[in-house]
């Protein structure tokens, strides 16, 4: 591969060279959303990140199987081994079967992610059409001796696994810790050691999710499913796992025990993760009531938004920050990341108005490369965003006089446009993908310019100014230059 890719590997806390274990081939499994609920900005941060990992690695040559599951039975409440399911305890509020809501939810997350133009993965498992998979895992972990049955349930034992491998690998905990400050749960007495979590569970007779197996008529572990499908699909090494920062602890690490304990090996070996949205400076959470859906951002119907903002704004919004830091939420925020996309979108469009030049007065041929060194260094989509705000500036400069392209020049800037901001970005160009009636909606404006044009020739300011300030009303700035009026929608 022409362009060396380094990123941060959360297991060993540094950046490492990308060397995939088969190349070109890569192997790549997300956690994707447990689905009793709409998304919201929280969920879109990892959809997006991971999206743009996804683009750049297919980008610069590889062939990826991308992974990202459905979370649809065994996540449980507190994310620990009580509470209800939460696709159970949805079902039984609205009084629906719980594959009702999981079908309602996933198709309305495929649709967001559409609207986003998040790309569909290679794979997209669901946990409870895996659990012969989970099943077998369990198995081989009972085995090895890393796991023990309890009144119907299967736990993972935790602190015999540490006596030969390091549970704590990834977070950097350390068991005595725990051991120390964890709290009682309710079944407590079924397990050895209150560290210890379940890789299936006894259900109990009101449960409506359940499965036979070896042990007990119930349902998988949260943590179990993520192992089995992941194995089942990229196999028993494969090169990156990602996900959010909040599930480095306890759902990452614990996938990290269940793979060893199954395989006697380390399974991933790249573990990426993004950090999280924040709105007034603390998580944005379905479990804190803090979280904006992304209907409500598309609507503009939630009270901390000022308007609808479109899925370009949120994508945008994202990616100008690096995935690894952490982004606040504002209205200011999202306001200012719609300025900026419009600025970008806006100068895409002027291209073909930059005049021809003999010679050429700004360096355009070392960006690509640029662009190129700043996704390369961990997806720095924020330093590549910045250099194509350069060019931007390049283009209006270039037809207001204080520039000059060449025909080459000009060709390379829209490459630039055309690689990074929609290709790899991912960013739609809503202007072009609705061309048609774009057009028939620019001639007209168009005609309205050319007979105020006219009107301003023949003196009849009363009729210039009364087609400019009519446009203006109804949302279009008016521009005069020296080569004539041009006009943009206002944002």
């Amino acid at each position: 591969m022409e362009q060396k890719l380094v990123i941060y590997n959360t297991l060993k806390r540094e950046k490492e060279v990308f060397e995939p274990l088969h190349p070109p081939h890569v192997g790549m499994y997300v956690c994707g959303p447990t689905v009793y609920g709409d998304g919201h900005l929280g969920h879109t941060r990892p959809a997006i990140t991971f999206d743009l990992l996804f683009r750049y690695l297919t980008h610069i040559g590889y062939k990826v199987r991308y992974v990202r599951n459905i979370t649809d039975v065994g996540h449980l409440e507190n994310d620990a081994d009580e509470g209800e399911d939460k696709i159970a305890k949805k079902a039984r509020l609205e009084q629906l079967e719980p594959m009702e809501v999981v079908q309602y939810y996933t198709i309305r997350y495929h649709k967001a992610m559409e609207a986003l133009n998040v790309l569909s993965p290679s794979i997209e498992p669901h946990a409870s059409g895996h659990i012969i998979e989970q099943i077998t895992t369990i198995q081989e972990i009972l085995n090895n001796g890393y796991a023990y049955e309890s009144n119907g349930s299967v736990y993972f034992d935790v602190v015999k696994y540490n006596k030969k491998h390091n549970y704590g690998i990834l977070s950097h905990r350390n068991i005595e810790e725990m051991l120390n400050t964890t709290r009682d749960l309710d079944g407590q007495d079924e397990k050895r050691s209150k560290v210890d979590f379940a890789l299936w569970k006894k259900a109990s007779p009101e449960h409506i999710m359940r499965w036979p197996s070896p042990w007990s008529e119930g349902f998988p572990g949260w943590h179990i499913e993520c192992s089995s499908m992941s194995m089942k699909y990229l196999g028993t090494e494969f090169d990156i796992h990602g996900g959010g920062l909040d599930l480095m602890f306890p759902h990452h690490e614990c996938e990290i025990a269940q793979n060893t304990a199954a395989e006697n090996k380390q399974v991933v070996k790249y573990w990426m993760h993004n950090n999280m949205i924040t709105i007034g400076g603390q998580k944005m959470g379905k479990s804190l009531g803090n979280f904006i859906t992304l209907d409500e951002f598309f609507t503009g119907s939630h009270k901390l938004l000022s308007q609808a903002f479109s899925p370009m704004t949120i994508r945008f919004f994202i990616l100008q920050a690096h995935y690894r830091s952490t982004v606040d939420f504002s209205n200011d925020a999202l306001l200012a990341s719609e300025k900026g996309l419009n600025r970008l979108l806006d100068a895409y469009a002027r291209i073909d108005k930059v005049p021809l030049s003999e010679t050429s007065s700004v360096d355009i041929a070392s960006i690509r490369q640029k662009c190129y060194d700043a996704l390369n260094d961990d997806l720095n989509s924020a330093i590549t965003i910045s250099y194509l705000f350069d060019v931007a500036t390049t283009i209006n400069s270039a037809i207001g006089g204080t520039a000059t392209l060449t025909q080459g020049d000009i060709d390379e800037v829209k490459a630039l446009f055309d690689i990074f901001l929609f290709e790899i970005l991912g960013i739609k160009n809503e202007a072009s993908s609705n061309e048609n009636g774009l057009e028939a909606f620019s001639k007209a404006i168009d005609l309205l310019l050319q007979i105020r044009a006219e009107a301003k020739t023949n003196k009849d300011w009363a009729t210039s100014d009364k087609i400019r300030d009519e446009l203006n009303k109804i949302g279009f700035d008016i521009k005069d230059g020296k080569d004539g009026a041009e006009w943009k929608l206002k944002s």
